[in-house]
């Protein structure tokens, strides 16, 4: 029977491996796909070995948080282990299905936490240090993202092109050397970009591959080292496979947010998740990226409504030039210029109450079963 009952433990643990692989593809490598400058078997190859490099490294103190510190004792039975993987997978299922942008690292420990308050054993000082991290990362992510948008915005889209030449970007004769027609610029533009996917992916595998296997991890049914190798072949198994409808999604939707953008705010995201998973925090991506968005428009929007500024602006002649819109280099559009097409302020509440009410509600459930169906 425990043969059994591992063995759907693992299959329940792939599919969301499987699952956040596909997601986690499409938004780390969707700008690097839709501007050129990788396939999508290229991408899945990149996702794959990042994600196993950050779950090997940075990713265990993640799943020592959620695996044995968030839930004091030795709760994960098998049959609550298959439980809480179950509602990690169902959430996912409902973020694909319905487009919900819950976020998996929340859910995990929703699903985690309501088994610890039906149990008794909810550590609640690590519970509190996560909260309080997610309360703080969101918001460090809006300032860094809208000082970004504000002062430093314009100067990179300056400086980063990725518009594809004709020809190979790289040619061997017998040295590497840029192509006939690939100038500087756009091979560094090219690489940053291919970089800091690599990056995203990075801190998807150390942010992500607890959700998948720390229950496993912390009732021994596997080791540390097995979980992560479990986890990140699954995630890698999903980035083959169902992240290239994912991937034609993101890089057909990068005129919703031009190229530049993306960089940043996956920069200032993967930044703050892998810092916090190193800490042993079990992050939010999607609402770190999505306070990013809004920080960045934010700052962008500044700008639109006060153009001119008197401590940047010596003349009658730079308020002019202040006040013309700026093209965004490197994309196919302008940069759009009005608070209304930066910064929506009702669509951003929409989407930050529909990325909590997921792991709410896998709190909640969660209590419930174990409260009164108690782990055997």
């Amino acid at each position: 029977m425990n043969e059994i009952l591992l063995a759907v433990g693992l299959g329940v643990a792939v599919f969301v491996g499987f699952n956040i692989g596909g997601s986690n593809t499409g938004v780390a490598f969707g700008p690097a796909v839709g501007s050129g400058a990788v396939s999508k078997l290229g991408a899945g190859v990149l996702m794959s070995g990042f994600a196993l490099l950050g779950g090997w490294t940075v990713g265990r103190r993640v799943v020592d948080t959620l695996g044995s510190e968030l839930v004091s004792g030795d709760p994960f039975t098998l049959a609550a282990t298959i439980a809480v993987l179950f509602f990690i997978g169902a959430a996912l299922f409902v973020s694909n299905v319905f487009g919900v942008p819950a976020s998996t690292s929340m859910t995990a420990v929703g699903a985690i936490a309501g088994l610890g308050l039906a149990t008794g054993r909810l550590n609640t000082g690590v519970i509190m240090e996560i909260v309080s991290w997610w309360l703080v990362s969101p918001v460090i992510g809006f300032w860094v993202s809208a000082v970004v948008g504000r002062y430093g915005y314009d100067w990179l889209a300056e400086r980063i092109a990725v518009s594809r030449s004709e020809g190979p970007l790289v040619e061997f004769d017998p040295l590497p050397r840029l192509g006939p027609e690939t100038t500087p610029r756009e091979f560094g533009g090219t690489l940053l970009v291919i970089g800091i996917a690599c990056y995203m992916g990075f801190s998807a595998g150390a942010s992500n591959v607890a959700n998948a296997v720390a229950p496993l991890v912390g009732n021994g049914a596997v080791t540390m080292n097995q979980g992560i190798l479990l986890a990140a072949g699954a995630m890698g198994l999903g980035a083959f496979t169902i992240a290239r409808r994912t991937l034609e999604t993101m890089g057909n939707d990068l005129t919703e947010l031009p190229l530049v953008a993306a960089l940043v705010i996956a920069t200032v995201s993967a930044s703050l998740v892998t810092v916090l998973s190193a800490l042993g925090i079990p992050a939010s991506f999607v609402v770190i990226a999505t306070m990013s968005i809004v920080g960045l428009g934010w700052g962008r929007a500044t700008i639109a409504e006060d153009p001119f500024d008197p401590l940047d602006a010596d003349s009658a002649a730079d308020a002019e030039i202040a006040a013309t819109p700026i093209e965004e280099t490197g994309t196919d559009e302008a940069e759009p210029q009005t608070a209304a097409e930066l910064y929506r302020p009702a669509t951003t509440a929409r989407v930050i109450v529909l990325q909590n009410l997921v792991p709410v509600i896998a709190t909640v459930v969660a209590y419930l079963v174990f409260r009164y169906t108690p782990p055997a």
